[in-house]
């Protein structure tokens, strides 16, 4: 019973701040739970964070914090750059294609250098930084905005690490079908932004 509990842990963990959030009237606290709520509202968001997390654990070594911390700085000059209205064409196609991206690249995460890693990441977390500066609400705190989506991205990207965890090396064969959803949902939804 708990091998079978056990690979649902990651995503239970996801639910419990969501139960926090319910909870309104925390004053500075409405910045911080619309940005939380940003990353974990959207399937494509939710996706692209826990493949980062994911092809972190897959990859190993420097890279189980280095494609987090890679993301989450980068998510941040894109929130930036939404926040001051510069603009950033095809935003939501680049989001549907770091799905792509992000699922190849745990399809062949032993193969790639950790530093075209690092590169693929940073450049995708831009237009998700830009899509949560972008939609921030004007009565949110920006500071408060910024530090709720990046708990919750690093939230996102714990739980791919988790998963990544939990495919052992009898079960790596299940990483590249990972990758191969991902891919695909990206690939959906690229169709869908055109």
């Amino acid at each position: 019973m708990t091998r079978r509990v056990l690979p649902l842990l990651p995503a239970l963990l996801l639910l419990v701040p969501g139960a926090a959030l319910a909870h309104p009237g925390h004053g500075e606290a409405v910045g911080f739970a619309h940005g939380f709520a940003h990353p974990v509202g959207g399937l494509d968001h939710v996706l692209a964070m826990v493949a980062v997390g994911l092809l972190a654990a897959l990859r190993g070594g420097a890279a189980r914090w280095g494609l987090p911390v890679a993301f989450m700085a980068m998510m941040a000059v894109g929130a930036a750059l939404g926040v001051f209205g510069v603009a950033l064409p095809l935003a939501e196609a680049g989001i549907a294609l770091s799905l792509v991206a992000f699922g190849l690249a745990i399809v062949f995460a032993s193969r790639l250098a950790l530093p075209a890693l690092i590169g693929l990441v940073g450049v995708f977390a831009v237009f998700h930084g830009y899509a949560h500066g972008a939609e921030m609400p004007e009565t949110a705190s920006g500071l408060a905005y910024g530090l709720g989506f990046l708990a919750a991205t690093a939230l996102l990207h714990a739980a791919g690490l988790g998963i990544g965890f939990l495919v052992s090396t009898e079960r790596r064969r299940a990483a590249p079908a990972m990758g191969a959803a991902v891919a695909l949902s990206g690939l959906t939804l690229l169709v869908g932004a055109f």
